[in-house]
């Protein structure tokens, strides 16, 4: 009775993709991606703002580039308009591959499997805790408020000598 000879190489394992933008562990951490890619993007547009609001403070830069108007926005192609817009691009295209990296790819799928073992609150729970805090901060501020006249008419009558 003979064995089969055993193969001493093993399988080769299937590569990712490699690329610019190749994407890593592409069906995990959908979510937690989707918000960091978009909450990065609203700053970048931010700052884009920002800095066209500056570049226009200067004549050269806010002059319209031979009358030409973008359609649909209802824009001025201007100098100001076009660095702004140069940097958002640039921005979203380093954000975009900065999310794909696997270290932070990697720190973002570990948080959206954190946040789905977290047991949250059920409303009537929030209803609650809610007015907890709420009852505690009134009570609180009317004690302080209390205190603090106490205090004042204290220190009047002892500084001034009235009552």
């Amino acid at each position: 009775m003979e064995s089969a000879p055993l193969s001493t190489t093993p399988a080769p394992e299937p590569e990712a993709p490699r690329g610019l933008f190749a994407p890593y562990r592409e069906d995990q951490g959908r979510h937690v991606r989707m918000v960091a890619f978009w909450s990065l993007v609203f700053f970048a547009g931010f700052g884009s703002r920002f800095l066209h609001d500056i570049l226009v403070q200067w004549p050269r830069l806010r002059a319209p580039m031979g009358g030409v108007r973008i359609p649909v926005v209802g824009v001025d192609l201007t100098p100001a308009f076009l660095a702004s817009m140069a940097l958002f691009l640039v921005c979203l295209a380093v954000i975009h591959r900065w999310l794909r990296k696997p270290k932070i790819a990697d720190l973002l799928i570990d948080t959206e499997a954190e946040l789905l073992k977290v047991t949250w609150p059920k409303g009537q729970e929030v209803w609650n805790a809610s007015m907890v805090v709420l009852i505690s901060v009134v009570l609180l501020g009317l004690f302080l408020a209390a205190s603090d006249v106490f205090l004042f008419r204290l220190m009047r009558a002892l500084i001034l000598g009235t009552s």
